[in-house]
């Protein structure tokens, strides 16, 4: 396995033979690119937020879970790459594996890449992650609006040598139309991120608890 492959690192992290987790490569991609809020009751509870980039979906933990109110800085620890796949992934990994424990959907949609540089001209997606700052429009089911992805090194809640920020842009009151066209009320607040242990999947209606006591019923783990 080398080094270099994009999933290398998240595949040397787990054994395919005990975890429901996908290997990858056999995603289709749609006609914009995706995002999925996943809540992972691991040794620690969070979020992972996964943005589609360049074939895979660039992650991070977000221990508070992303916000809509726009002065809550959330703050948003990297991790390893993860397959297109992983945005369907809802089940119980097994403990004793990397991050066992329970996983379900929070909210998916897709997403609209709004940086651009000094001059006005937009920048590839991949170039703005890089570069440490990107903005961007989701459409999900629970999150809608501009956010931004900003990089910092250590300090505030962090403990670890790279951190990120997760913010919500400040909208104005008013009506916009998202991309099918639909109209759509927007306001200057919104709300923070739910308690974890009561939110729901967005894909399946079930809670973490649900999740894990199904399969604890022998119910397929990594159920979608």
């Amino acid at each position: 396995m080398s080094g270099d492959e994009p999933l290398g690192k998240y595949w040397g992290k787990r054994d395919f033979g005990t975890t429901s987790e996908p290997r990858g490569g056999a995603a289709d991609r749609g006609d914009a690119p995706c995002f999925v809020v996943q809540i992972h009751d691991a040794r620690r509870m969070h979020f992972d937020f996964r943005l589609e980039v360049d074939g895979v979906l660039k992650s991070w933990a977000v221990p508070k879970g992303p916000s809509a109110e726009p002065k809550d800085k959330r703050l948003a620890v990297p991790t390893e790459d993860h397959p297109l796949e992983y945005r369907e992934f809802e089940g119980v990994i097994p403990q004793g594996e990397y991050g066992g424990g329970t996983v379900i959907v929070w909210d998916e949609g897709t997403y609209r890449p709004l940086s651009h540089d000094r001059r006005g001209h937009a920048v590839p997606f991949g170039d703005s992650i890089e570069s440490g700052h990107a903005t961007f429009w989701l459409e999900g089911t629970k999150l809608h609006g501009e956010y931004a992805l900003t990089r910092f090194h250590g300090g505030g809640e962090s403990t670890d040598p790279e951190a990120w920020l997760l913010i919500k842009a400040k909208e104005k009151t008013g009506t916009v139309r998202d991309r099918a066209g639909r109209s759509r009320r927007t306001h200057p607040e919104g709300q923070g991120a739910p308690d974890p242990h009561r939110a729901r999947s967005v894909r399946t209606g079930r809670t973490l608890r649900q999740v894990a006591e199904s399969a604890a019923d022998g119910g397929a783990a990594g159920d979608g």
